[in-house]
């Protein structure tokens, strides 16, 4: 993403000074890439005397076109400049670091008598994406009546990714969320993390057999990422067994006084057993 940033300041009053028309900065870098500040500025009738760059009040490159070598660099904490890819117009960065994050300044010197100054600026952010974002915690079997009890985690990043749960594309209330504290490594990277306890109750929320979770990782405007995991739910099977019991049949031998069952008592008597079995 590139911004491009109009003068912002003027040390001049005549429609013939120099002036700087814009710079043409990206905002949001990655860690240890390349950056080219490009600073594009009229004379009109002046002579150009100096061109500055400063990162917040800190000069870090200065261009003396009558001077030999026309380019200077001065240490600044997270700027490394290329001097063999930077003159009067553009200043070259290599391999910026989270340090090289701030604003950036770029001042026009007119030579004497005018001695007219103009300026314009911009900011950088550096960051770094996530190395990846799971969720983890899934088992491999569900039933009605058990609870969710999942995390996902975005995994080091600068800044921190926002995490957002969804079930079945809606989002999740807050009642079931988790929000853990963000933990940084000595890298100055971040982890973020947000848990979900949700009750399988609802059968509304089971579609085709199935639960579909989703965790949102966002760094906006740059990362915007999206991890999926299908739960498949199925019924207790007590309930299943219940369902399909048929009603006890009873046939009373008056003479006796004894009752006898018909055979279907049998068939039920074997399924209880079965569930008993299987709940111990």
């Amino acid at each position: 993403m590139w911004a491009f940033l109009l003068i912002v300041g003027l040390f001049a009053t005549t429609s013939q000074s120099l002036h700087v028309q814009r710079v043409q900065i990206q905002d949001h870098v990655a860690v240890g890439s390349t950056v080219v500040l490009t600073c594009e500025f009229d004379m009109e009738n002046d002579e150009l005397y100096s061109v500055k760059w400063y990162k917040s009040t800190h000069e870090f490159y200065r261009f003396l076109p009558k001077d030999i070598p026309k380019a200077h660099v001065y240490h600044v904490t997270g700027v490394n400049v290329d001097l063999s890819k930077s003159n009067d117009r553009m200043v070259t960065l290599n391999n910026v670091t989270f340090d090289s994050s701030g604003f950036y300044r770029c001042e026009v010197s007119a030579e004497a008598p005018s001695f007219h100054t103009a300026f314009a600026e911009g900011e950088i952010t550096v960051f770094a994406l996530p190395a990846q974002t799971v969720i983890t915690g899934v088992k491999e079997n569900y039933e009605m009546g058990d609870i969710l009890k999942i995390n996902c985690t975005s995994q080091r990043s600068r800044p921190a990714a926002m995490l957002a749960w969804t079930i079945n594309h809606n989002k999740v209330s807050k009642d079931f969320i988790n929000e853990f504290p963000v933990i940084s490594d000595g890298t100055n990277l971040d982890t973020s993390t947000i848990g979900l306890e949700y009750p399988i109750v609802d059968e509304n929320d089971i579609v085709n057999g199935e639960i579909v979770l989703r965790c949102t990782a966002t760094i906006a405007p740059i990362y915007h990422q999206t991890v999926e995991e299908r739960i498949v739910v199925a019924k207790r099977l007590a309930a299943v067994l219940e369902s399909k019991e048929t009603p006890i049949h009873v046939r009373t031998d008056q003479q006796n006084g004894n009752s006898s069952m018909s055979a279907t008592w049998w068939i039920t008597a074997a399924l209880s057993l079965l569930v008993k079995l299987v709940q111990v």
